[in-house]
């Protein structure tokens, strides 16, 4: 498809690269070892995910601009899971069913939608994407990120130092961060003891943020009350790993979002013509920040 986008395009196929001085953009999930020392000419680099955490950043010259996939299809799925998430959560299907496999009739209180309250960790391009259509059921929303956002009907806070205020006030947590050094294990003891008791959680940015053994003290406790988690690490999970059978653990395999091939040729393709042209481009990775 990408040749019919952009005139004169020739596309390669790893490991039958033809001449490697010809390749002039690389887009890849993981980079094979020593490949780019093979690749002199390259205008960018860019990852066919969200994310460049499965990226040896460090194997790619400082030179090359580092670019991941920022296309409306990875936006859409995830907004579509949170939100299956959010509603399952926010109406007790978790406790539901429960209740149906061991033949209970329990209904519980329907709480409206303005007293639950809802944060996102990560309003980057998913994060506000979701924060964007949770806002359409009248949840009180909350954002948590690196650096200072202001978004309409959203409380936004920023920083360690604003990260405790944050988690105060929500009954639903969820974690679409990028996976940093500084983000790695950030689903922990000292987070959820932080959150109310009988808050839940949505993991759909990365297995890495979630130390496991710190979420299943809390749901036995009881101070957590459910956890959705669509991304595990390792993935896929072995087969005797507590997550499977937990009665407060609803797993997805990963299926959040996805890069859609049609849609992303067309990200690809911009981008390539917008570096023809010496225009900004799409998707930029700040390589210090990680993202």
């Amino acid at each position: 498809m990408l040749p019919a986008l952009v005139p004169g395009l020739r596309v390669r196929q790893w490991p039958d690269l033809g001449d490697p001085r010809e390749i002039r953009y690389l887009a890849a999930w993981t980079i094979p070892p020593g490949l780019m020392t093979d690749l002199p000419d390259l205008g960018f680099a860019l990852s066919i995910g969200a994310g460049v955490d499965q990226l040896d950043i460090g194997a790619i010259p400082v030179a090359v601009p580092l670019l991941r996939m920022a296309e409306n299809a990875i936006a859409d799925g995830m907004i579509e899971y949170v939100t299956m998430a959010v509603l399952m959560l926010h109406r007790d299907m978790p406790h539901y069913l429960a209740e149906q496999a061991a033949a209970h009739w329990s209904p519980r209180r329907r709480i409206a939608a303005a007293e639950r309250r809802i944060g996102v960790m990560g309003t980057g391009m998913l994060g506000s994407a979701v924060l964007e259509r949770l806002a359409c059921f009248g949840f009180a929303l909350s954002g948590w990120s690196r650096s200072p956002k202001d978004m309409p009907g959203v409380r936004c806070h920023a920083g360690t130092e604003e990260l405790p205020a944050f988690l105060a006030e929500l009954d639903i947590l969820i974690c679409l961060l990028p996976l940093t050094p500084e983000t790695r294990d950030i689903l922990a003891g000292p987070v959820f003891r932080q959150l109310p008791r009988g808050a839940a959680v949505i993991n759909a940015g990365r297995g890495g943020h979630l130390v496991a053994a710190d979420l299943l003290a809390a749901l036995d406790s009881e101070h957590l009350s459910a956890a959705i988690l669509d991304v595990t690490d390792p993935e896929p999970l072995p087969a005797d790993h507590p997550f499977w059978c937990h009665p407060r653990v609803l797993l997805t395999p990963h299926v959040a979002s996805s890069t859609d091939p049609a849609t992303a040729a067309h990200f690809v393709a911009d981008a390539i013509l917008r570096h023809r042209e010496g225009k900004s481009l799409p998707g930029l990775v700040d390589r210090a920040a990680g993202y």
